[in-house]
């Protein structure tokens, strides 16, 4: 069996979809089906069952799929090790970030380093065009809050979680409280940047649960033109928990948001440049979980 083929069968066997095959591996679906075929002829057995709306594997394509995995992943991975040792260098993956957490992340970074002996170069992303480096090809990945639904992008597994908070002045008249609501933002003025809209809504929304109108006012694109804005008391924000430790300045306070959701982070990727090094991470990602991260108030940060 052809290392092409091999991989052939891999991914089908974790897309069980041809088109989706195809796609990934930029080959056609005609040249997946012909492999299968071919490799189940090779076999003596049938690895997929196919219907007309389903894909499964069979015994024998799960008892292949299971011996195969970890030997291809690991042949693919010494091959790429040594195309880099040979260049006299090694690739690092550009992963973007809107937020201010990464040593949070920095399990991830080392795995990779270990894996593939690549490491991670980590850039800032504004929030007010959160996508716009992934496109320009600025950087290979993304980390960002969900949802994220645009059809040229990948979102792969979550990285991990935190609450959402009010980033206010330290003598803001809401500081009285121990907790907030989203419905208290209906007497604010909340800053506005982020885009796209439906992005937007998931961290700071255009309505209160009740429906009254929370006031926009001035707009920033990243966290360090947040700071002076919100302690001066012209604005508020939700924000993320990590700003309890990672732009904790003079004035500004931090206050929960009692019927906000957790924020959830995830790998986020330009499909049509996906590489063996985004997939990689992003494996390395699922087989550890999603971290839990800032849970309390006054907690650091929760690692595996």
């Amino acid at each position: 069996m052809e290392l092409r083929d091999i991989e052939i069968f891999l991914t089908l066997a974790e897309e069980l979809h041809f088109g989706r095959t195809a796609e990934r591996l930029r080959v056609s679906q005609a040249r997946v089906s012909q492999s299968i075929k071919q490799q189940e002829r090779r076999i003596g057995g049938a690895l997929f069952e196919r219907t007309s709306r389903n894909v499964r594997l069979t015994p024998l394509g799960r008892q292949l799929r299971d011996d195969l995995h970890p030997h291809f992943h690991g042949l693919h991975e010494g091959l790429q090790r040594a195309r880099l040792a040979a260049q006299g260098s090694t690739r690092a993956l550009r992963l973007g970030m809107v937020s201010w957490n990464y040593p949070d992340l920095q399990p991830f970074f080392d795995a990779l380093v270990v894996r593939t002996g690549c490491a991670v170069q980590v850039r800032s992303v504004e929030f007010g065009d959160p996508f716009g480096p992934l496109r320009a090809g600025d950087i290979d990945a993304a980390i960002l809050w969900l949802p994220v639904r645009e059809p040229d992008l990948s979102v792969g597994p979550v990285v991990y979680t935190e609450p959402i908070v009010l980033a206010t002045s330290a003598t803001h008249p809401l500081t009285r409280q121990e907790t907030v609501s989203y419905e208290d933002l209906a007497d604010c003025v909340v800053m506005g940047g982020c885009s796209p809209d439906y992005w937007r809504e998931a961290l700071v929304p255009s309505h209160t649960p009740s429906g009254r109108l929370i006031p926009i006012g001035p707009s920033v694109t990243n966290g360090q033109q947040m700071l002076p804005i919100l302690a001066s008391g012209e604005a508020v924000s939700p924000a993320h928990a990590h700003g309890r430790y990672y732009a904790n300045a003079p004035g500004i306070t931090y206050l929960p948001i009692r019927d906000a959701p957790p924020a959830r982070f995830a790998l986020i990727w330009r499909t049509a440049a996906e590489t063996q090094l985004i997939r990689t991470f992003a494996e390395l990602v699922a087989e550890a979980g999603p971290l839990a991260l800032y849970g309390a108030p006054e907690s650091p940060p929760s690692h595996p």
